[in-house]
């Protein structure tokens, strides 16, 4: 399968799963909100604004989607991965608001007089989320991993909080319906989710904001580039590793310490050895520039 070829599939295969997303978090949504409503829970509504707010980032993903998966060009010869990452930043972004939002209206109104407490009904919309996000964060991890992008495992992780925030808000609910008293621990519940959701919102931004700060590989990585690039014959040493990330793609430029009397014929495959090696086996790399050095003098300096 030429490159072409995949990145085709994999455009296919990220739109696919977002659409299914969207359709099933419009379902929930609707769901949520109208039963919340009907069955007097502010819980099971900011659940449901929750799950609306899924919506807007999974339009942003089947927007990206197009322009950070193009190819490279003369204006762009790193390729247009950055475009995921601030995809990926927006989603941390709205995720952040949708907390503070439900956090808000959930403090701001606890002391408020209940006219009517939270009914059974408004478990419905709860109950089917908790179970259809769970199989959805699934699904969308496993084709962010398969395709390296890190905007679907964010929005893998937006439907989980979905479905971890849907658990206090059942509880708070459960407790508001069996004791009338305590209708006060569906705003608690309220509260909760937001905690929940900023959290993850949080995690999200901090990542790609590195990123879009030209934050280098994690330690481990470098090292893990070290010690493959030491295993290849001819190589005496490497230093000066730099590596920045691109969205999902990883790039990486290092020094390569050889012979001092090998021919420049010589130097140049050794660097192309490394390249491949480096490809094939390094962590997520997508592209390598390799330095050839001669070996003693740069131990003289």
């Amino acid at each position: 399968m030429n490159k072409d070829t995949s990145n085709t599939e994999k455009l296919v295969e990220i739109k696919k799963i977002t659409y299914y997303g969207m359709f099933i978090n419009l379902f929930l949504s609707i769901l949520k909100i109208i039963t919340g409503f009907l069955g007097h829970s502010q819980a099971a509504i900011a659940d449901g604004v929750h799950s609306l707010s899924d919506l807007t980032t999974d339009v942003a993903i089947l927007v990206g989607v197009k322009y950070w998966s193009a190819p490279p060009d003369e204006e762009h010869p790193y390729g247009h991965g950055r475009i995921e990452t601030i995809v990926t930043t927006f989603i941390g972004f709205i995720l952040a608001l949708t907390a503070l939002g439900i956090g808000w209206e959930a403090v701001s109104t606890i002391r408020d007089e209940h006219l009517e407490n939270p009914t059974w009904f408004s478990l419905i919309g709860i109950s089917f989320s908790i179970v259809l996000k769970e199989i959805l964060y699934r699904v969308t991890m496993r084709y962010s991993k398969k395709h390296s992008s890190r905007s679907l495992e964010a929005n893998a992780w937006h439907h989980r909080t979905d479905a971890f925030s849907s658990i206090p808000a059942f509880i708070a609910v459960f407790i508001s319906v069996n004791y009338p008293s305590l209708a006060f621990i569906d705003h608690i519940g309220a509260i909760i989710v937001a905690v929940i959701i900023f959290r993850v919102a949080w995690q999200i931004f901090s990542r790609s904001f590195s990123e879009l700060t030209d934050k280098g590989a994690e330690k481990g990585d470098i090292e893990k580039i070290k010690d493959i690039v030491l295993l290849i014959e001819d190589v005496k040493e490497v230093h000066g590793i730099r590596s920045r990330k691109h969205g999902s793609d990883t790039f990486v430029d290092l020094h390569v310490l050889v012979d001092d009397d090998l021919t420049v014929k010589q130097g140049h495959d050794i660097a192309d050895k490394v390249i491949d090696v480096l490809l094939k086996e390094g962590p997520e790399i997508s592209d390598v520039v390799v330095h050839i050095e001669p070996f003693t003098l740069s131990k003289k300096d």
